[in-house]
């Protein structure tokens, strides 16, 4: 298997994040999984070679079963990276091991992985073990883009941080601190003298919370500070903020303070904010909820009526919520032959689909229904998609319209050809 990573491109992320959680389910007998990274522009006959090196050391190994599984691993392995010349300007990652297929000893069978990772490996590395060495490539799954959020009026504020496609902190506060009007009993510039003592009591309180929260960020590529009235401007200029910010600072009007505004911030600071990909999801659903509002709209939503449209040839973009849990199981008759395919949510297959099965066929009538294929529906709609040419983004519910498209709209949705 091969895969390419794009962090640009939703789909080849999910694949990429999905074989890894595949490769992490697999433990072989003993140190019988190999590992291979290899960094960008070294000759593959070299690997080879070391790989050959390796080889003649593994016959010294006492088990006779290890032995021949950690050698028809390494010799398959070789075989892979006689595919390649050199690696290329990311380098190449190969897996290689005796996998149990069904838990007895002998059942092993030799499978082979390799990888184009995203970004620059930076040294070879060779590892044998019960499992395949997979950090290096999780930690090319963390996400770059972070941005921290500051909106503050002088009765509420928010500090927020966005990494990639989520919110990933939030802490609201609200001030305690009066409007500007006169107390009764005190005079007006005592009044107003003591607000402002409790303002900056407050904002201060907001910084230090600000500060603490994205300095543990040391990647953070901006800080959105925003607001309805003149503060936003008071943190920007006085020195709330850490010094390491203030050059990162991008100052944004919004109508709302606190947790909505931090909702808004992030809308008005789509320019900013367009390589991250929450922005760009948010946008796809908003467009979405547009066309299922018109009259004559140009968008389909539900299971039957998106794969109609998509068999048809006439969805242009599909979206698709990552976390549905439904999958489509293939059943067919041991005795006539026949087929039949149902959808299912994860918590009706240990239930509903032993019903099924226990079923005459409809058919033919006999009892012989057998479960062919567990897929889950996410790679049925990208499959189907690919098919037709359809372009895929895969939506996350971490955000408000992503949740909206999985509970109102059952996590599948298509913008027709001619959209606007």
């Amino acid at each position: 298997m091969e895969l390419k990573l794009d962090r640009k491109d939703s789909v080849t992320l999910y694949r990429f994040k999905k074989l890894i959680r595949e490769l992490e389910s697999k433990t072989g007998r003993g140190t019988e999984l190999i590992s291979i990274y290899i960094p960008p522009g070294k000759m593959v006959s070299e690997v080879i070679g070391y790989l050959r090196q390796e080889y003649a050391t593994a016959a010294n190994i006492k088990s006779k079963t290890t032995r021949k599984n950690v050698q028809d691993a390494i010799e398959s392995a070789i075989q892979r990276l006689k595919l390649f010349t050199r690696a290329g300007p990311t380098g190449l990652v190969v897996f290689s091991g005796a996998i149990p297929q069904n838990g007895g000893p002998g059942s092993e069978k030799i499978e082979v992985y390799h990888i184009i990772p995203p970004e620059p490996i930076q040294t070879f590395l060779y590892r044998c073990d019960s499992k395949f060495y997979l950090e290096p490539l999780k930690q090319l799954l963390k996400e770059r883009d972070i941005y921290g959020v500051l909106v503050v009026d002088n009765e509420e504020a928010a500090v927020a941080v966005i990494k990639g496609r989520r919110v990933a902190e939030l802490k609201t506060f609200t001030s305690g601190v009066p409007g500007k009007h006169r107390a009764g009993g005190q005079s007006a510039r005592r009044f107003e003298r003591l607000r402002e003592m409790n303002l900056n009591e407050y904002y201060k309180r907001v910084a230090k919370h600000a500060n603490e929260l994205f300095l543990k960020y040391p990647e953070i590529k901006g800080v959105i500070v925003a607001g309805p009235g003149p503060t936003k401007e008071l943190f920007a200029e006085k020195d709330y903020l850490h010094y390491s910010l203030r050059d990162k600072v991008h100052l944004v009007d919004t109508s709302y303070s606190g947790e909505e505004g931090v909702r808004e911030a992030i809308k008005k600071s789509e320019n900013l904010l367009k390589e991250l990909r929450m922005v760009e999801e948010q946008r796809l659903v908003r467009k979405f909820l547009n066309e299922v509002t018109k009259e004559r709209g140009s968008a389909v939503y539900g299971e039957k009526e998106v794969l109609r449209a998509l068999r048809s040839r006439l969805i242009d973009i599909l979206l698709v919520s990552e976390d549905i849990d439904r999958f489509r199981v293939r059943i067919k008759c041991g005795s006539c032959g026949a087929e039949f395919e149902y959808t299912l949510h994860e918590e009706e297959l240990n239930v509903k689909l032993p019903e099924l099965l226990s079923q005459p066929c409809p058919k033919c009538g006999v009892k012989s229904l057998q479960a062919m294929e567990q897929k889950p529906m996410v790679d049925v709609y990208i499959e189907e998609a690919e098919k037709v040419g359809a372009k895929v983004e895969l939506i996350s519910s971490s955000h408000e319209e992503g949740e909206m498209l999985r509970r109102a709209f059952g996590g599948v949705a298509g913008l027709l050809k001619g959209h606007s």
